[in-house]
Parts: C-alpha cells; sequence; structure tokens
C-alpha cells in the first residue's frame, strides 16, 4: 500500500513538472526569434532597518546564447552572468563567482540560458519551482546546499523571476537574502530585437 502511495506521489509531481515545464515553453517561445531583450531597470534596495527603500535606475539587457547585465546607475551596480561567469558590483563591491563553483548560480544560469534559447527543459531542477499567477509565470530559485561550507557561501535565500504570460516581457527579477532584506529589479519598456 505504502508503495502505491508513494508511486503515485511521484507521478502526481511528474506530472505536474512537466505542466510547469509547459507553461514555461509556451511563455518563452517569443525569444527564439530575437537576439537582443533590453528594457529600463528599476533596482529597489530594501534594507528591514531603513524606513525607505533606496531606488536607483539603469537598464537590462539580454543577447543570446547567455549574456544577462542589469547596470543600474552607471555601472556603479551591476548583475552580469556571461556564460557560467557572474559578476556582481553593489556599493562598490565587486565578486565574482561561477555556477560551476556556486551551485545557487547553476539554475540561476540554466533558467536565463533556456529563456534565451526560447525553451529548454528546467524539470530536472529540484531547487526551482515554476507557478502561474494571474497573468504572470513566476519562477523561484530556492538554493540548496550539500554541505556547511556551500551553506556558507549561498547568498540569497530565493530568486524570484517574473514573466508577463501574455508579453513574454521580464517584469521583475527579487533577489532574497538571509536577514529578510532584498533586491528588487523592476523591468518596463521591454523590447524584443
Amino acid at each position: 500500500m505504502k508503495k502505491i502511495i508513494l508511486l503515485t506521489l511521484l507521478l502526481c509531481q511528474t506530472i505536474s513538472g512537466m505542466a510547469q515545464n509547459a507553461d514555461f515553453q509556451k511563455v518563452v517561445e517569443k525569444y527564439k526569434n530575437a537576439t537582443t531583450m533590453t528594457a529600463k531597470a528599476t533596482k529597489s534596495l530594501h534594507r528591514s532597518a531603513v524606513k525607505d527603500d533606496m531606488v536607483t535606475t539603469g537598464t537590462l539587457e539580454m543577447k543570446k546564447p547567455a549574456h544577462v547585465c542589469i547596470s543600474i546607475d552607471g555601472g556603479k551596480d551591476m548583475l552580469l552572468m556571461e556564460g557560467s561567469a557572474f559578476t556582481m558590483v553593489a556599493g562598490g563591491r565587486k565578486q565574482k563567482t561561477t555556477s560551476e563553483g556556486n551551485p545557487q548560480f547553476a539554475t540561476f544560469q540554466a533558467v536565463f540560458e533556456a529563456i534565451l534559447a526560447g525553451g529548454g527543459d528546467l524539470s530536472k531542477y529540484a531547487d526551482l519551482n515554476i507557478n502561474r499567477q494571474g497573468s504572470d509565470l513566476v519562477l523561484t530559485i530556492t538554493p540548496q546546499a550539500a554541505n556547511k561550507k556551500q551553506q556558507r557561501r549561498i547568498m540569497f535565500t530565493s530568486l524570484v523571476l517574473t514573466i508577463d504570460a501574455r508579453t513574454s516581457a521580464m517584469k521583475s527579477l527579487r533577489l532574497n537574502d538571509k536577514r529578510g532584506n532584498y533586491t528588487n529589479y523592476e523591468f518596463t519598456n521591454f523590447a524584443f530585437k
């Protein structure tokens, strides 16, 4: 009896994962015919100890096959993905890592590469959850650590990407940290080129 229940649960998870992946494929199909995507970016830095969020503006640029750059305040703050290499500039501090050396970025890289390709199988990523919320597709990456060393290196408790399911435009990217603070990027004037 326990085996039947376990198999039923696994089957339900598989079907749910396939449906989520099908939603993703449909929403990002428009990216297949574009080589570059751009948008205006508004960054809100929320710190629970400070009353008002710090808001700055910049740009988002995405290029095939694996370039994503959010540049804020003339490049003073930046989030850059070039294939497996990641660079983050915040508060004058520059940090570099790779998805091979920092597992929390492996799924992030896979998601953005799948978006830029106009689709891809994301069902194998256990730390990724895809949900439909109204007219949006929300992809939530919750980094997993295999050991204590990796746990210490995790910078974000979750990364939440929202895509407008009707237009395929990226709407926002939110990076949640361990202390309840977050950085939120809102994208407007999203354009496919």
